[in-house]
């Protein structure tokens, strides 16, 4: 391989030789299960430090470009993605809301990209492993940061999250889903606004819920994925303009006291299937005795014909892919809408 450091460039080093390499696999002069030098061959044979090669070839191993057999040396793997956007996904879970983003993302992009998504479980100190470890490895960074404390509480970020985050360079950084963190870049950003949106949504039905007494939203504490609390002020904020009687529980209970009247707003999928589950049991109107807005829209919801309030997840995935297709760094408010159908 003819390895041509240009000592004047601004670029680092190790950032030219995998330049170098993509490029040269991008002219057909690499091929794949081609052998490359080792780290060795190619730090003595262009006066170059061990650990500027070892980083180039890191990169190019986590971007799958080249492999490392034991005992034998590197091989080029793939060249199908070279020409590609090569983009890191990091999501707090993985429930069906979080892929449905994923999936209108990876869609959006299409064959322009190569998509690798990352699970974090809203640990910061696994999502600052993740980051760290894959740091100049991608061209884009796409990032969704909810994490919990040691009461299993909601928090937006964590101080060594912050840090993480502040890694990745200047224009490369899109925060999907929530905004509320400082940070000292350009990055782009398509959020929600959790207290307006459950506030606005509500409002917007507010003439068929006046038919009900009470308002209850079920807000799961001590969760292994909490729910940002800005849920819960926005909830109160409607129920004490519009003079609502409200209740916060954390969970549906077996044999809950159901009251007729009584108006749900469900987040946990669980607790959607307890509470139906029961009210047919008592044999209850769905809609006239009992109502339920459940939190985040599914296909099955809308089969079921359960009113929802949510976020628009497939404009969430191609907005944030429209801003890596067109190399922006916008800020933009997702829709999040109310959605009437037969249980309210």
């Amino acid at each position: 391989m003819d390895i041509r450091i240009n000592e004047s460039s601004r670029v680092p080093k190790y950032k030219q030789i995998v330049d170098i390499i993509i490029e040269d696999i991008a002219k057909g002069k690499l091929k794949v299960r081609q052998k490359i030098p080792s780290i060795n061959e190619l730090s003595e044979t262009w006066y170059l430090s061990r650990d500027t090669v070892e980083k180039a070839y890191k990169i190019l191993k986590d971007q799958k470009i080249i492999v490392s057999v034991k005992g034998k040396g590197f091989y080029i793997a793939k060249t199908d993605l070279i020409s590609k956007i090569n983009v890191f996904f990091l999501i707090n879970k993985p429930s069906s809301y979080k892929m449905m983003i994923y999936n209108s993302f990876v869609n959006t992009i299409g064959a322009d990209g190569f998509v690798s998504l990352f699970i974090y479980h809203c640990e910061d100190t696994l999502f600052t492993r993740i980051i760290e470890k894959n740091l100049d490895a991608y061209d884009y960074y796409v990032i969704m940061p909810h994490f919990k404390d040691e009461n299993m509480n909601h928090i937006s970020v964590t101080e060594s999250s912050l840090a993480a985050i502040n890694k990745i360079p200047d224009g490369k950084l899109i925060i999907m889903d929530n905004n509320k963190l400082s940070l000292n870049k350009d990055y782009g950003t398509v959020y929600q606004s959790f207290e307006e949106d459950i506030y606005e949504a509500l409002k917007e039905g507010v003439d068929k819920l006046q038919k009900y007494d009470k308002l209850i939203i079920i807000y799961p504490d001590k969760t292994v994925h909490p729910y940002p609390k800005r849920i819960l002020h926005g909830f109160r904020k409607f129920c004490v303009e519009f003079d609502f009687d409200f209740e916060i529980l954390s969970e549906i209970y077996e044999d809950m006291e159901l009251q007729s009247k009584d108006l749900y707003v469900i987040i946990k999928e669980m607790d959607l299937v307890n509470l139906v589950r029961q009210v047919r049991k008592k044999e209850l109107k769905l809609g006239q005795d009992i109502g339920i807005i459940s939190y985040n829209d599914t296909p099955l919801k809308e089969l079921l014909g359960i009113t929802v309030i949510s976020t628009d997840f497939k404009a969430m995935g191609e907005t944030a892919a429209q801003m890596v297709i067109n190399n922006t760094t916008e800020k933009i408010k997702n829709p999040f809408n109310y959605i009437e159908r037969n249980s309210v």
